[in-house]
């Protein structure tokens, strides 16, 4: 990293003449950082101009104000994409950051290098993390340094009315939904983008009314890439038509971005009452409700709840529509990118990633003692003496009831158990063929896929029950959750009971 310092005042001087201090800043954000990402091209030169000469809104709206001098921090990252011509881009970041009296940061990533390794040699998703990345820390830094809270720095961006314009038709050609369509938001957190409503050449004008040239970057003259076709081919055709039609475009997409995001607020609300279980890498949703739920809300609880899994899950309008066609039907399956899993089942849609567990754990269980199943909860053994007197039916119906779906009591001689020093049982998901005499069902035999069913417990979650048998070859005690074996049920001769409870692991 090199640090390019002014000869000129301190960074945290007293403020430069003819600072207006807004009223609806106070305190501590006077003083917090502003770094300004400066790649050297037109707009972000037009930025730094700006910035250090004139006003710029920096706070959401609120108006434009003159920022301190000693605030502003000018950083350049150096993609070594470019050779000569990167290593001109880093020289003249740092004279214009001098010639304004501006500290500048430089630093220099192999991004091609870093594509390959984490990109799957996507550059510019590199370039993008890179730089993003590189503003963060500086901006944690430059608090730090400043004594202010890091929410109160601002990153500023030089994003303009054109780039929100070809972001939209760019989206617009891939078949994007209304959150692509509103294109560049004008703040996301400490990222500010001030000159959204500024177009390109509005920008190149006051570089030349102030006798600046700017950088060019050859390659965004490559029409191979989409952004620079949607510029260079299509923006023009629409200008031929209406020459205002980049800012025609850019304040439709703030319009749009406002309702974006209250309809987000709708529809996490409608995500979190239509939940019903989130487990590590799956989530599952009232099918019947949300197919009740208008349309316009449903699309974007799907794509919430499979976001909520993965948020790299790159889905388009196609993706989400076949979910709701699903979920419509009442049942089916389909996988969305990523390998994500959407299955309806049982009144319930259940989205589930490559890395969700397929298994519950499997192994012994000393009795007493316990071990973790599947979900985050643990399988809890243990031994209770029937008092003398007392009715053991009775005991081991009171401690099932009081444990309801998730425990029952077993005789414990009957599964084995002699003494505490010595039972042990064995627990596996559920495998084929596999039978059992459900309690309930006086001896009668039932294939455990079909008491599964029964249950509605989905075939996605099948192998995440836990059956408790007496060996691994052994027969089934308790299937968790589900039914106990009615071979080991308690009787009026039993005499220590074999208590099986699924608990979740906090409370223990």
């Amino acid at each position: 990293m090199v640090h390019t310092m002014p000869s000129v005042s301190s960074r945290y001087a007293s403020e430069a003449p003819g600072f207006e201090r807004p009223s609806s800043l106070q305190g501590q954000d006077l003083l917090a950082p502003v770094v300004l990402m400066v790649s050297g091209g037109a707009d972000s030169t037009a930025m730094l101009l700006l910035a250090a000469t004139s006003q710029l809104d920096i706070q959401d709206g609120r108006g434009e104000a003159r920022i301190a001098r000693e605030r502003l921090h000018v950083l350049h990252v150096n993609h070594q994409l470019r050779g000569i011509d990167a290593e001109e881009d880093e020289e003249f970041v740092r004279a214009m950051a001098e010639r304004f009296g501006i500290p500048c940061t430089i630093e220099r990533v192999d991004v091609a290098e870093l594509a390959r390794e984490r990109f799957g040699g996507n550059v510019e998703n590199a370039g993008r993390e890179v730089r993003y990345a590189a503003a963060a820390r500086l901006a944690n830094e430059l608090s730090e340094e400043a004594g202010t809270p890091r929410s109160a720095a601002r990153i500023l961006t030089a994003h303009t009315a054109n780039d929100s314009a070809e972001t939209f038709l760019m989206n617009a050609i891939r078949g994007s939904g209304a959150a692509g369509l509103s294109a560049i938001p004008r703040r996301r957190n400490r990222v500010v983008r001030p000159l959204l409503g500024r177009t390109h050449e509005e920008l190149c004008q006051l570089l030349r009314m102030n006798g600046i040239v700017w950088r060019e970057d050859e390659t965004n003259a490559d029409t191979r890439y989409l952004r620079a076709f949607v510029r260079h081919e299509i923006i023009p055709l629409a200008e031929s038509r209406n020459p205002r039609v980049v800012s025609g475009i850019a304040t439709g997409c703030e319009i749009l971005a406002e309702e974006d995001s209250f309809m987000t607020q709708l529809s996490m609300r409608a995500l979190r009452s239509l939940e019903r279980r989130r487990t590590k890498g799956s989530v599952s949703l009232d099918a019947a409700r949300l197919a009740a739920t208008e349309v316009a809300i449903a699309r974007r609880v799907v794509r919430q709840a499979i976001l909520s899994l993965d948020p790299n899950c790159r889905l388009e309008a196609r993706h989400v529509t076949g979910v709701l066609r699903l979920v419509a039907a009442g049942e089916g399956s389909m996988t969305v990118p990523l390998g994500i899993d959407v299955r309806v089942e049982y009144g319930l849609v259940f989205f589930r990633t490559r890395e969700a567990a397929t298994e519950a754990p499997s192994g012994w269980i000393e009795v007493p003692g316990e071990m973790a199943v599947a979900d985050g909860r643990m399988l809890v053994a243990d031994l209770v003496a029937v008092p003398h007197g007392e009715d053991p039916v009775a005991l081991a119906r009171e401690i099932s009831e009081r444990a309801g779906r998730d425990g029952c009591a077993l005789d414990a001689e009957a599964a084995g158990i002699a003494a505490p020093s010595t039972g042990r049982l064995y627990v596996d998901a559920p495998q084929a063929g596999e039978i059992i005499c459900p309690l309930g069902m006086h001896g009668q035999s039932k294939k455990l896929s079909d008491l599964l069913n029964e249950a509605k417990i989905p075939a996605a979650e099948r192998s995440q029950v836990s059956v408790v048998r007496l060996s691994p070859t052994g027969p089934v005690a308790w299937v968790a959750g589900v039914r106990a074996d009615e071979r080991l049920k308690a009787g009026p001769a039993t005499t220590m009971l074999l208590e099986l409870i699924i608990r979740p692991t906090t409370s223990r």
